[in-house]
């Protein structure tokens, strides 16, 4: 949902993006997450877990595979380490920083993007 919202919005800016649902954070899908860092600028996981998941398990194995050294960019998105008020999705994802404009928002900031724009103006 909010990760598809996202790339909607990047590809209104000209961001090409691709989604990937990784569905079960074990076992890692190693040559998924590999041919998507090799195909890429920048790779970023969103998950509706804590510091320590499948964001974490990702980086290692893009750590030991060289891709950093490659100047591969890396974000991931997880919840906070803190407790977040029952509320509708919408809300906890804003609470989060899990919704749509968040997501969009990392992508561009990983990339320079919003650097780029604030530098011109």
């Amino acid at each position: 949902g909010e990760c598809l919202k996202a790339a909607e919005a990047l590809a209104a800016r000209g961001i090409a993006t691709t989604v990937a649902d990784a569905r079960f954070a074990k076992p890692l899908d190693r040559e998924l997450i590999l041919a998507l860092a090799a195909g890429h600028e920048a790779l970023i996981t969103v998950e509706e877990g804590a510091i320590g998941g499948f964001g974490s398990h990702v980086a290692q194995l893009l750590a030991e595979a060289g891709a950093f050294d490659r100047g591969l960019r890396f974000r991931s998105l997880f919840l906070p380490d803190r407790f977040i008020d029952h509320d509708s999705p919408a809300r906890m994802y804003d609470v989060a920083g899990l919704n749509a404009p968040q997501i969009e928002a990392k992508v561009l900031a990983t990339l320079g993007i919003g650097q780029i724009a604030a530098r011109r103006a």
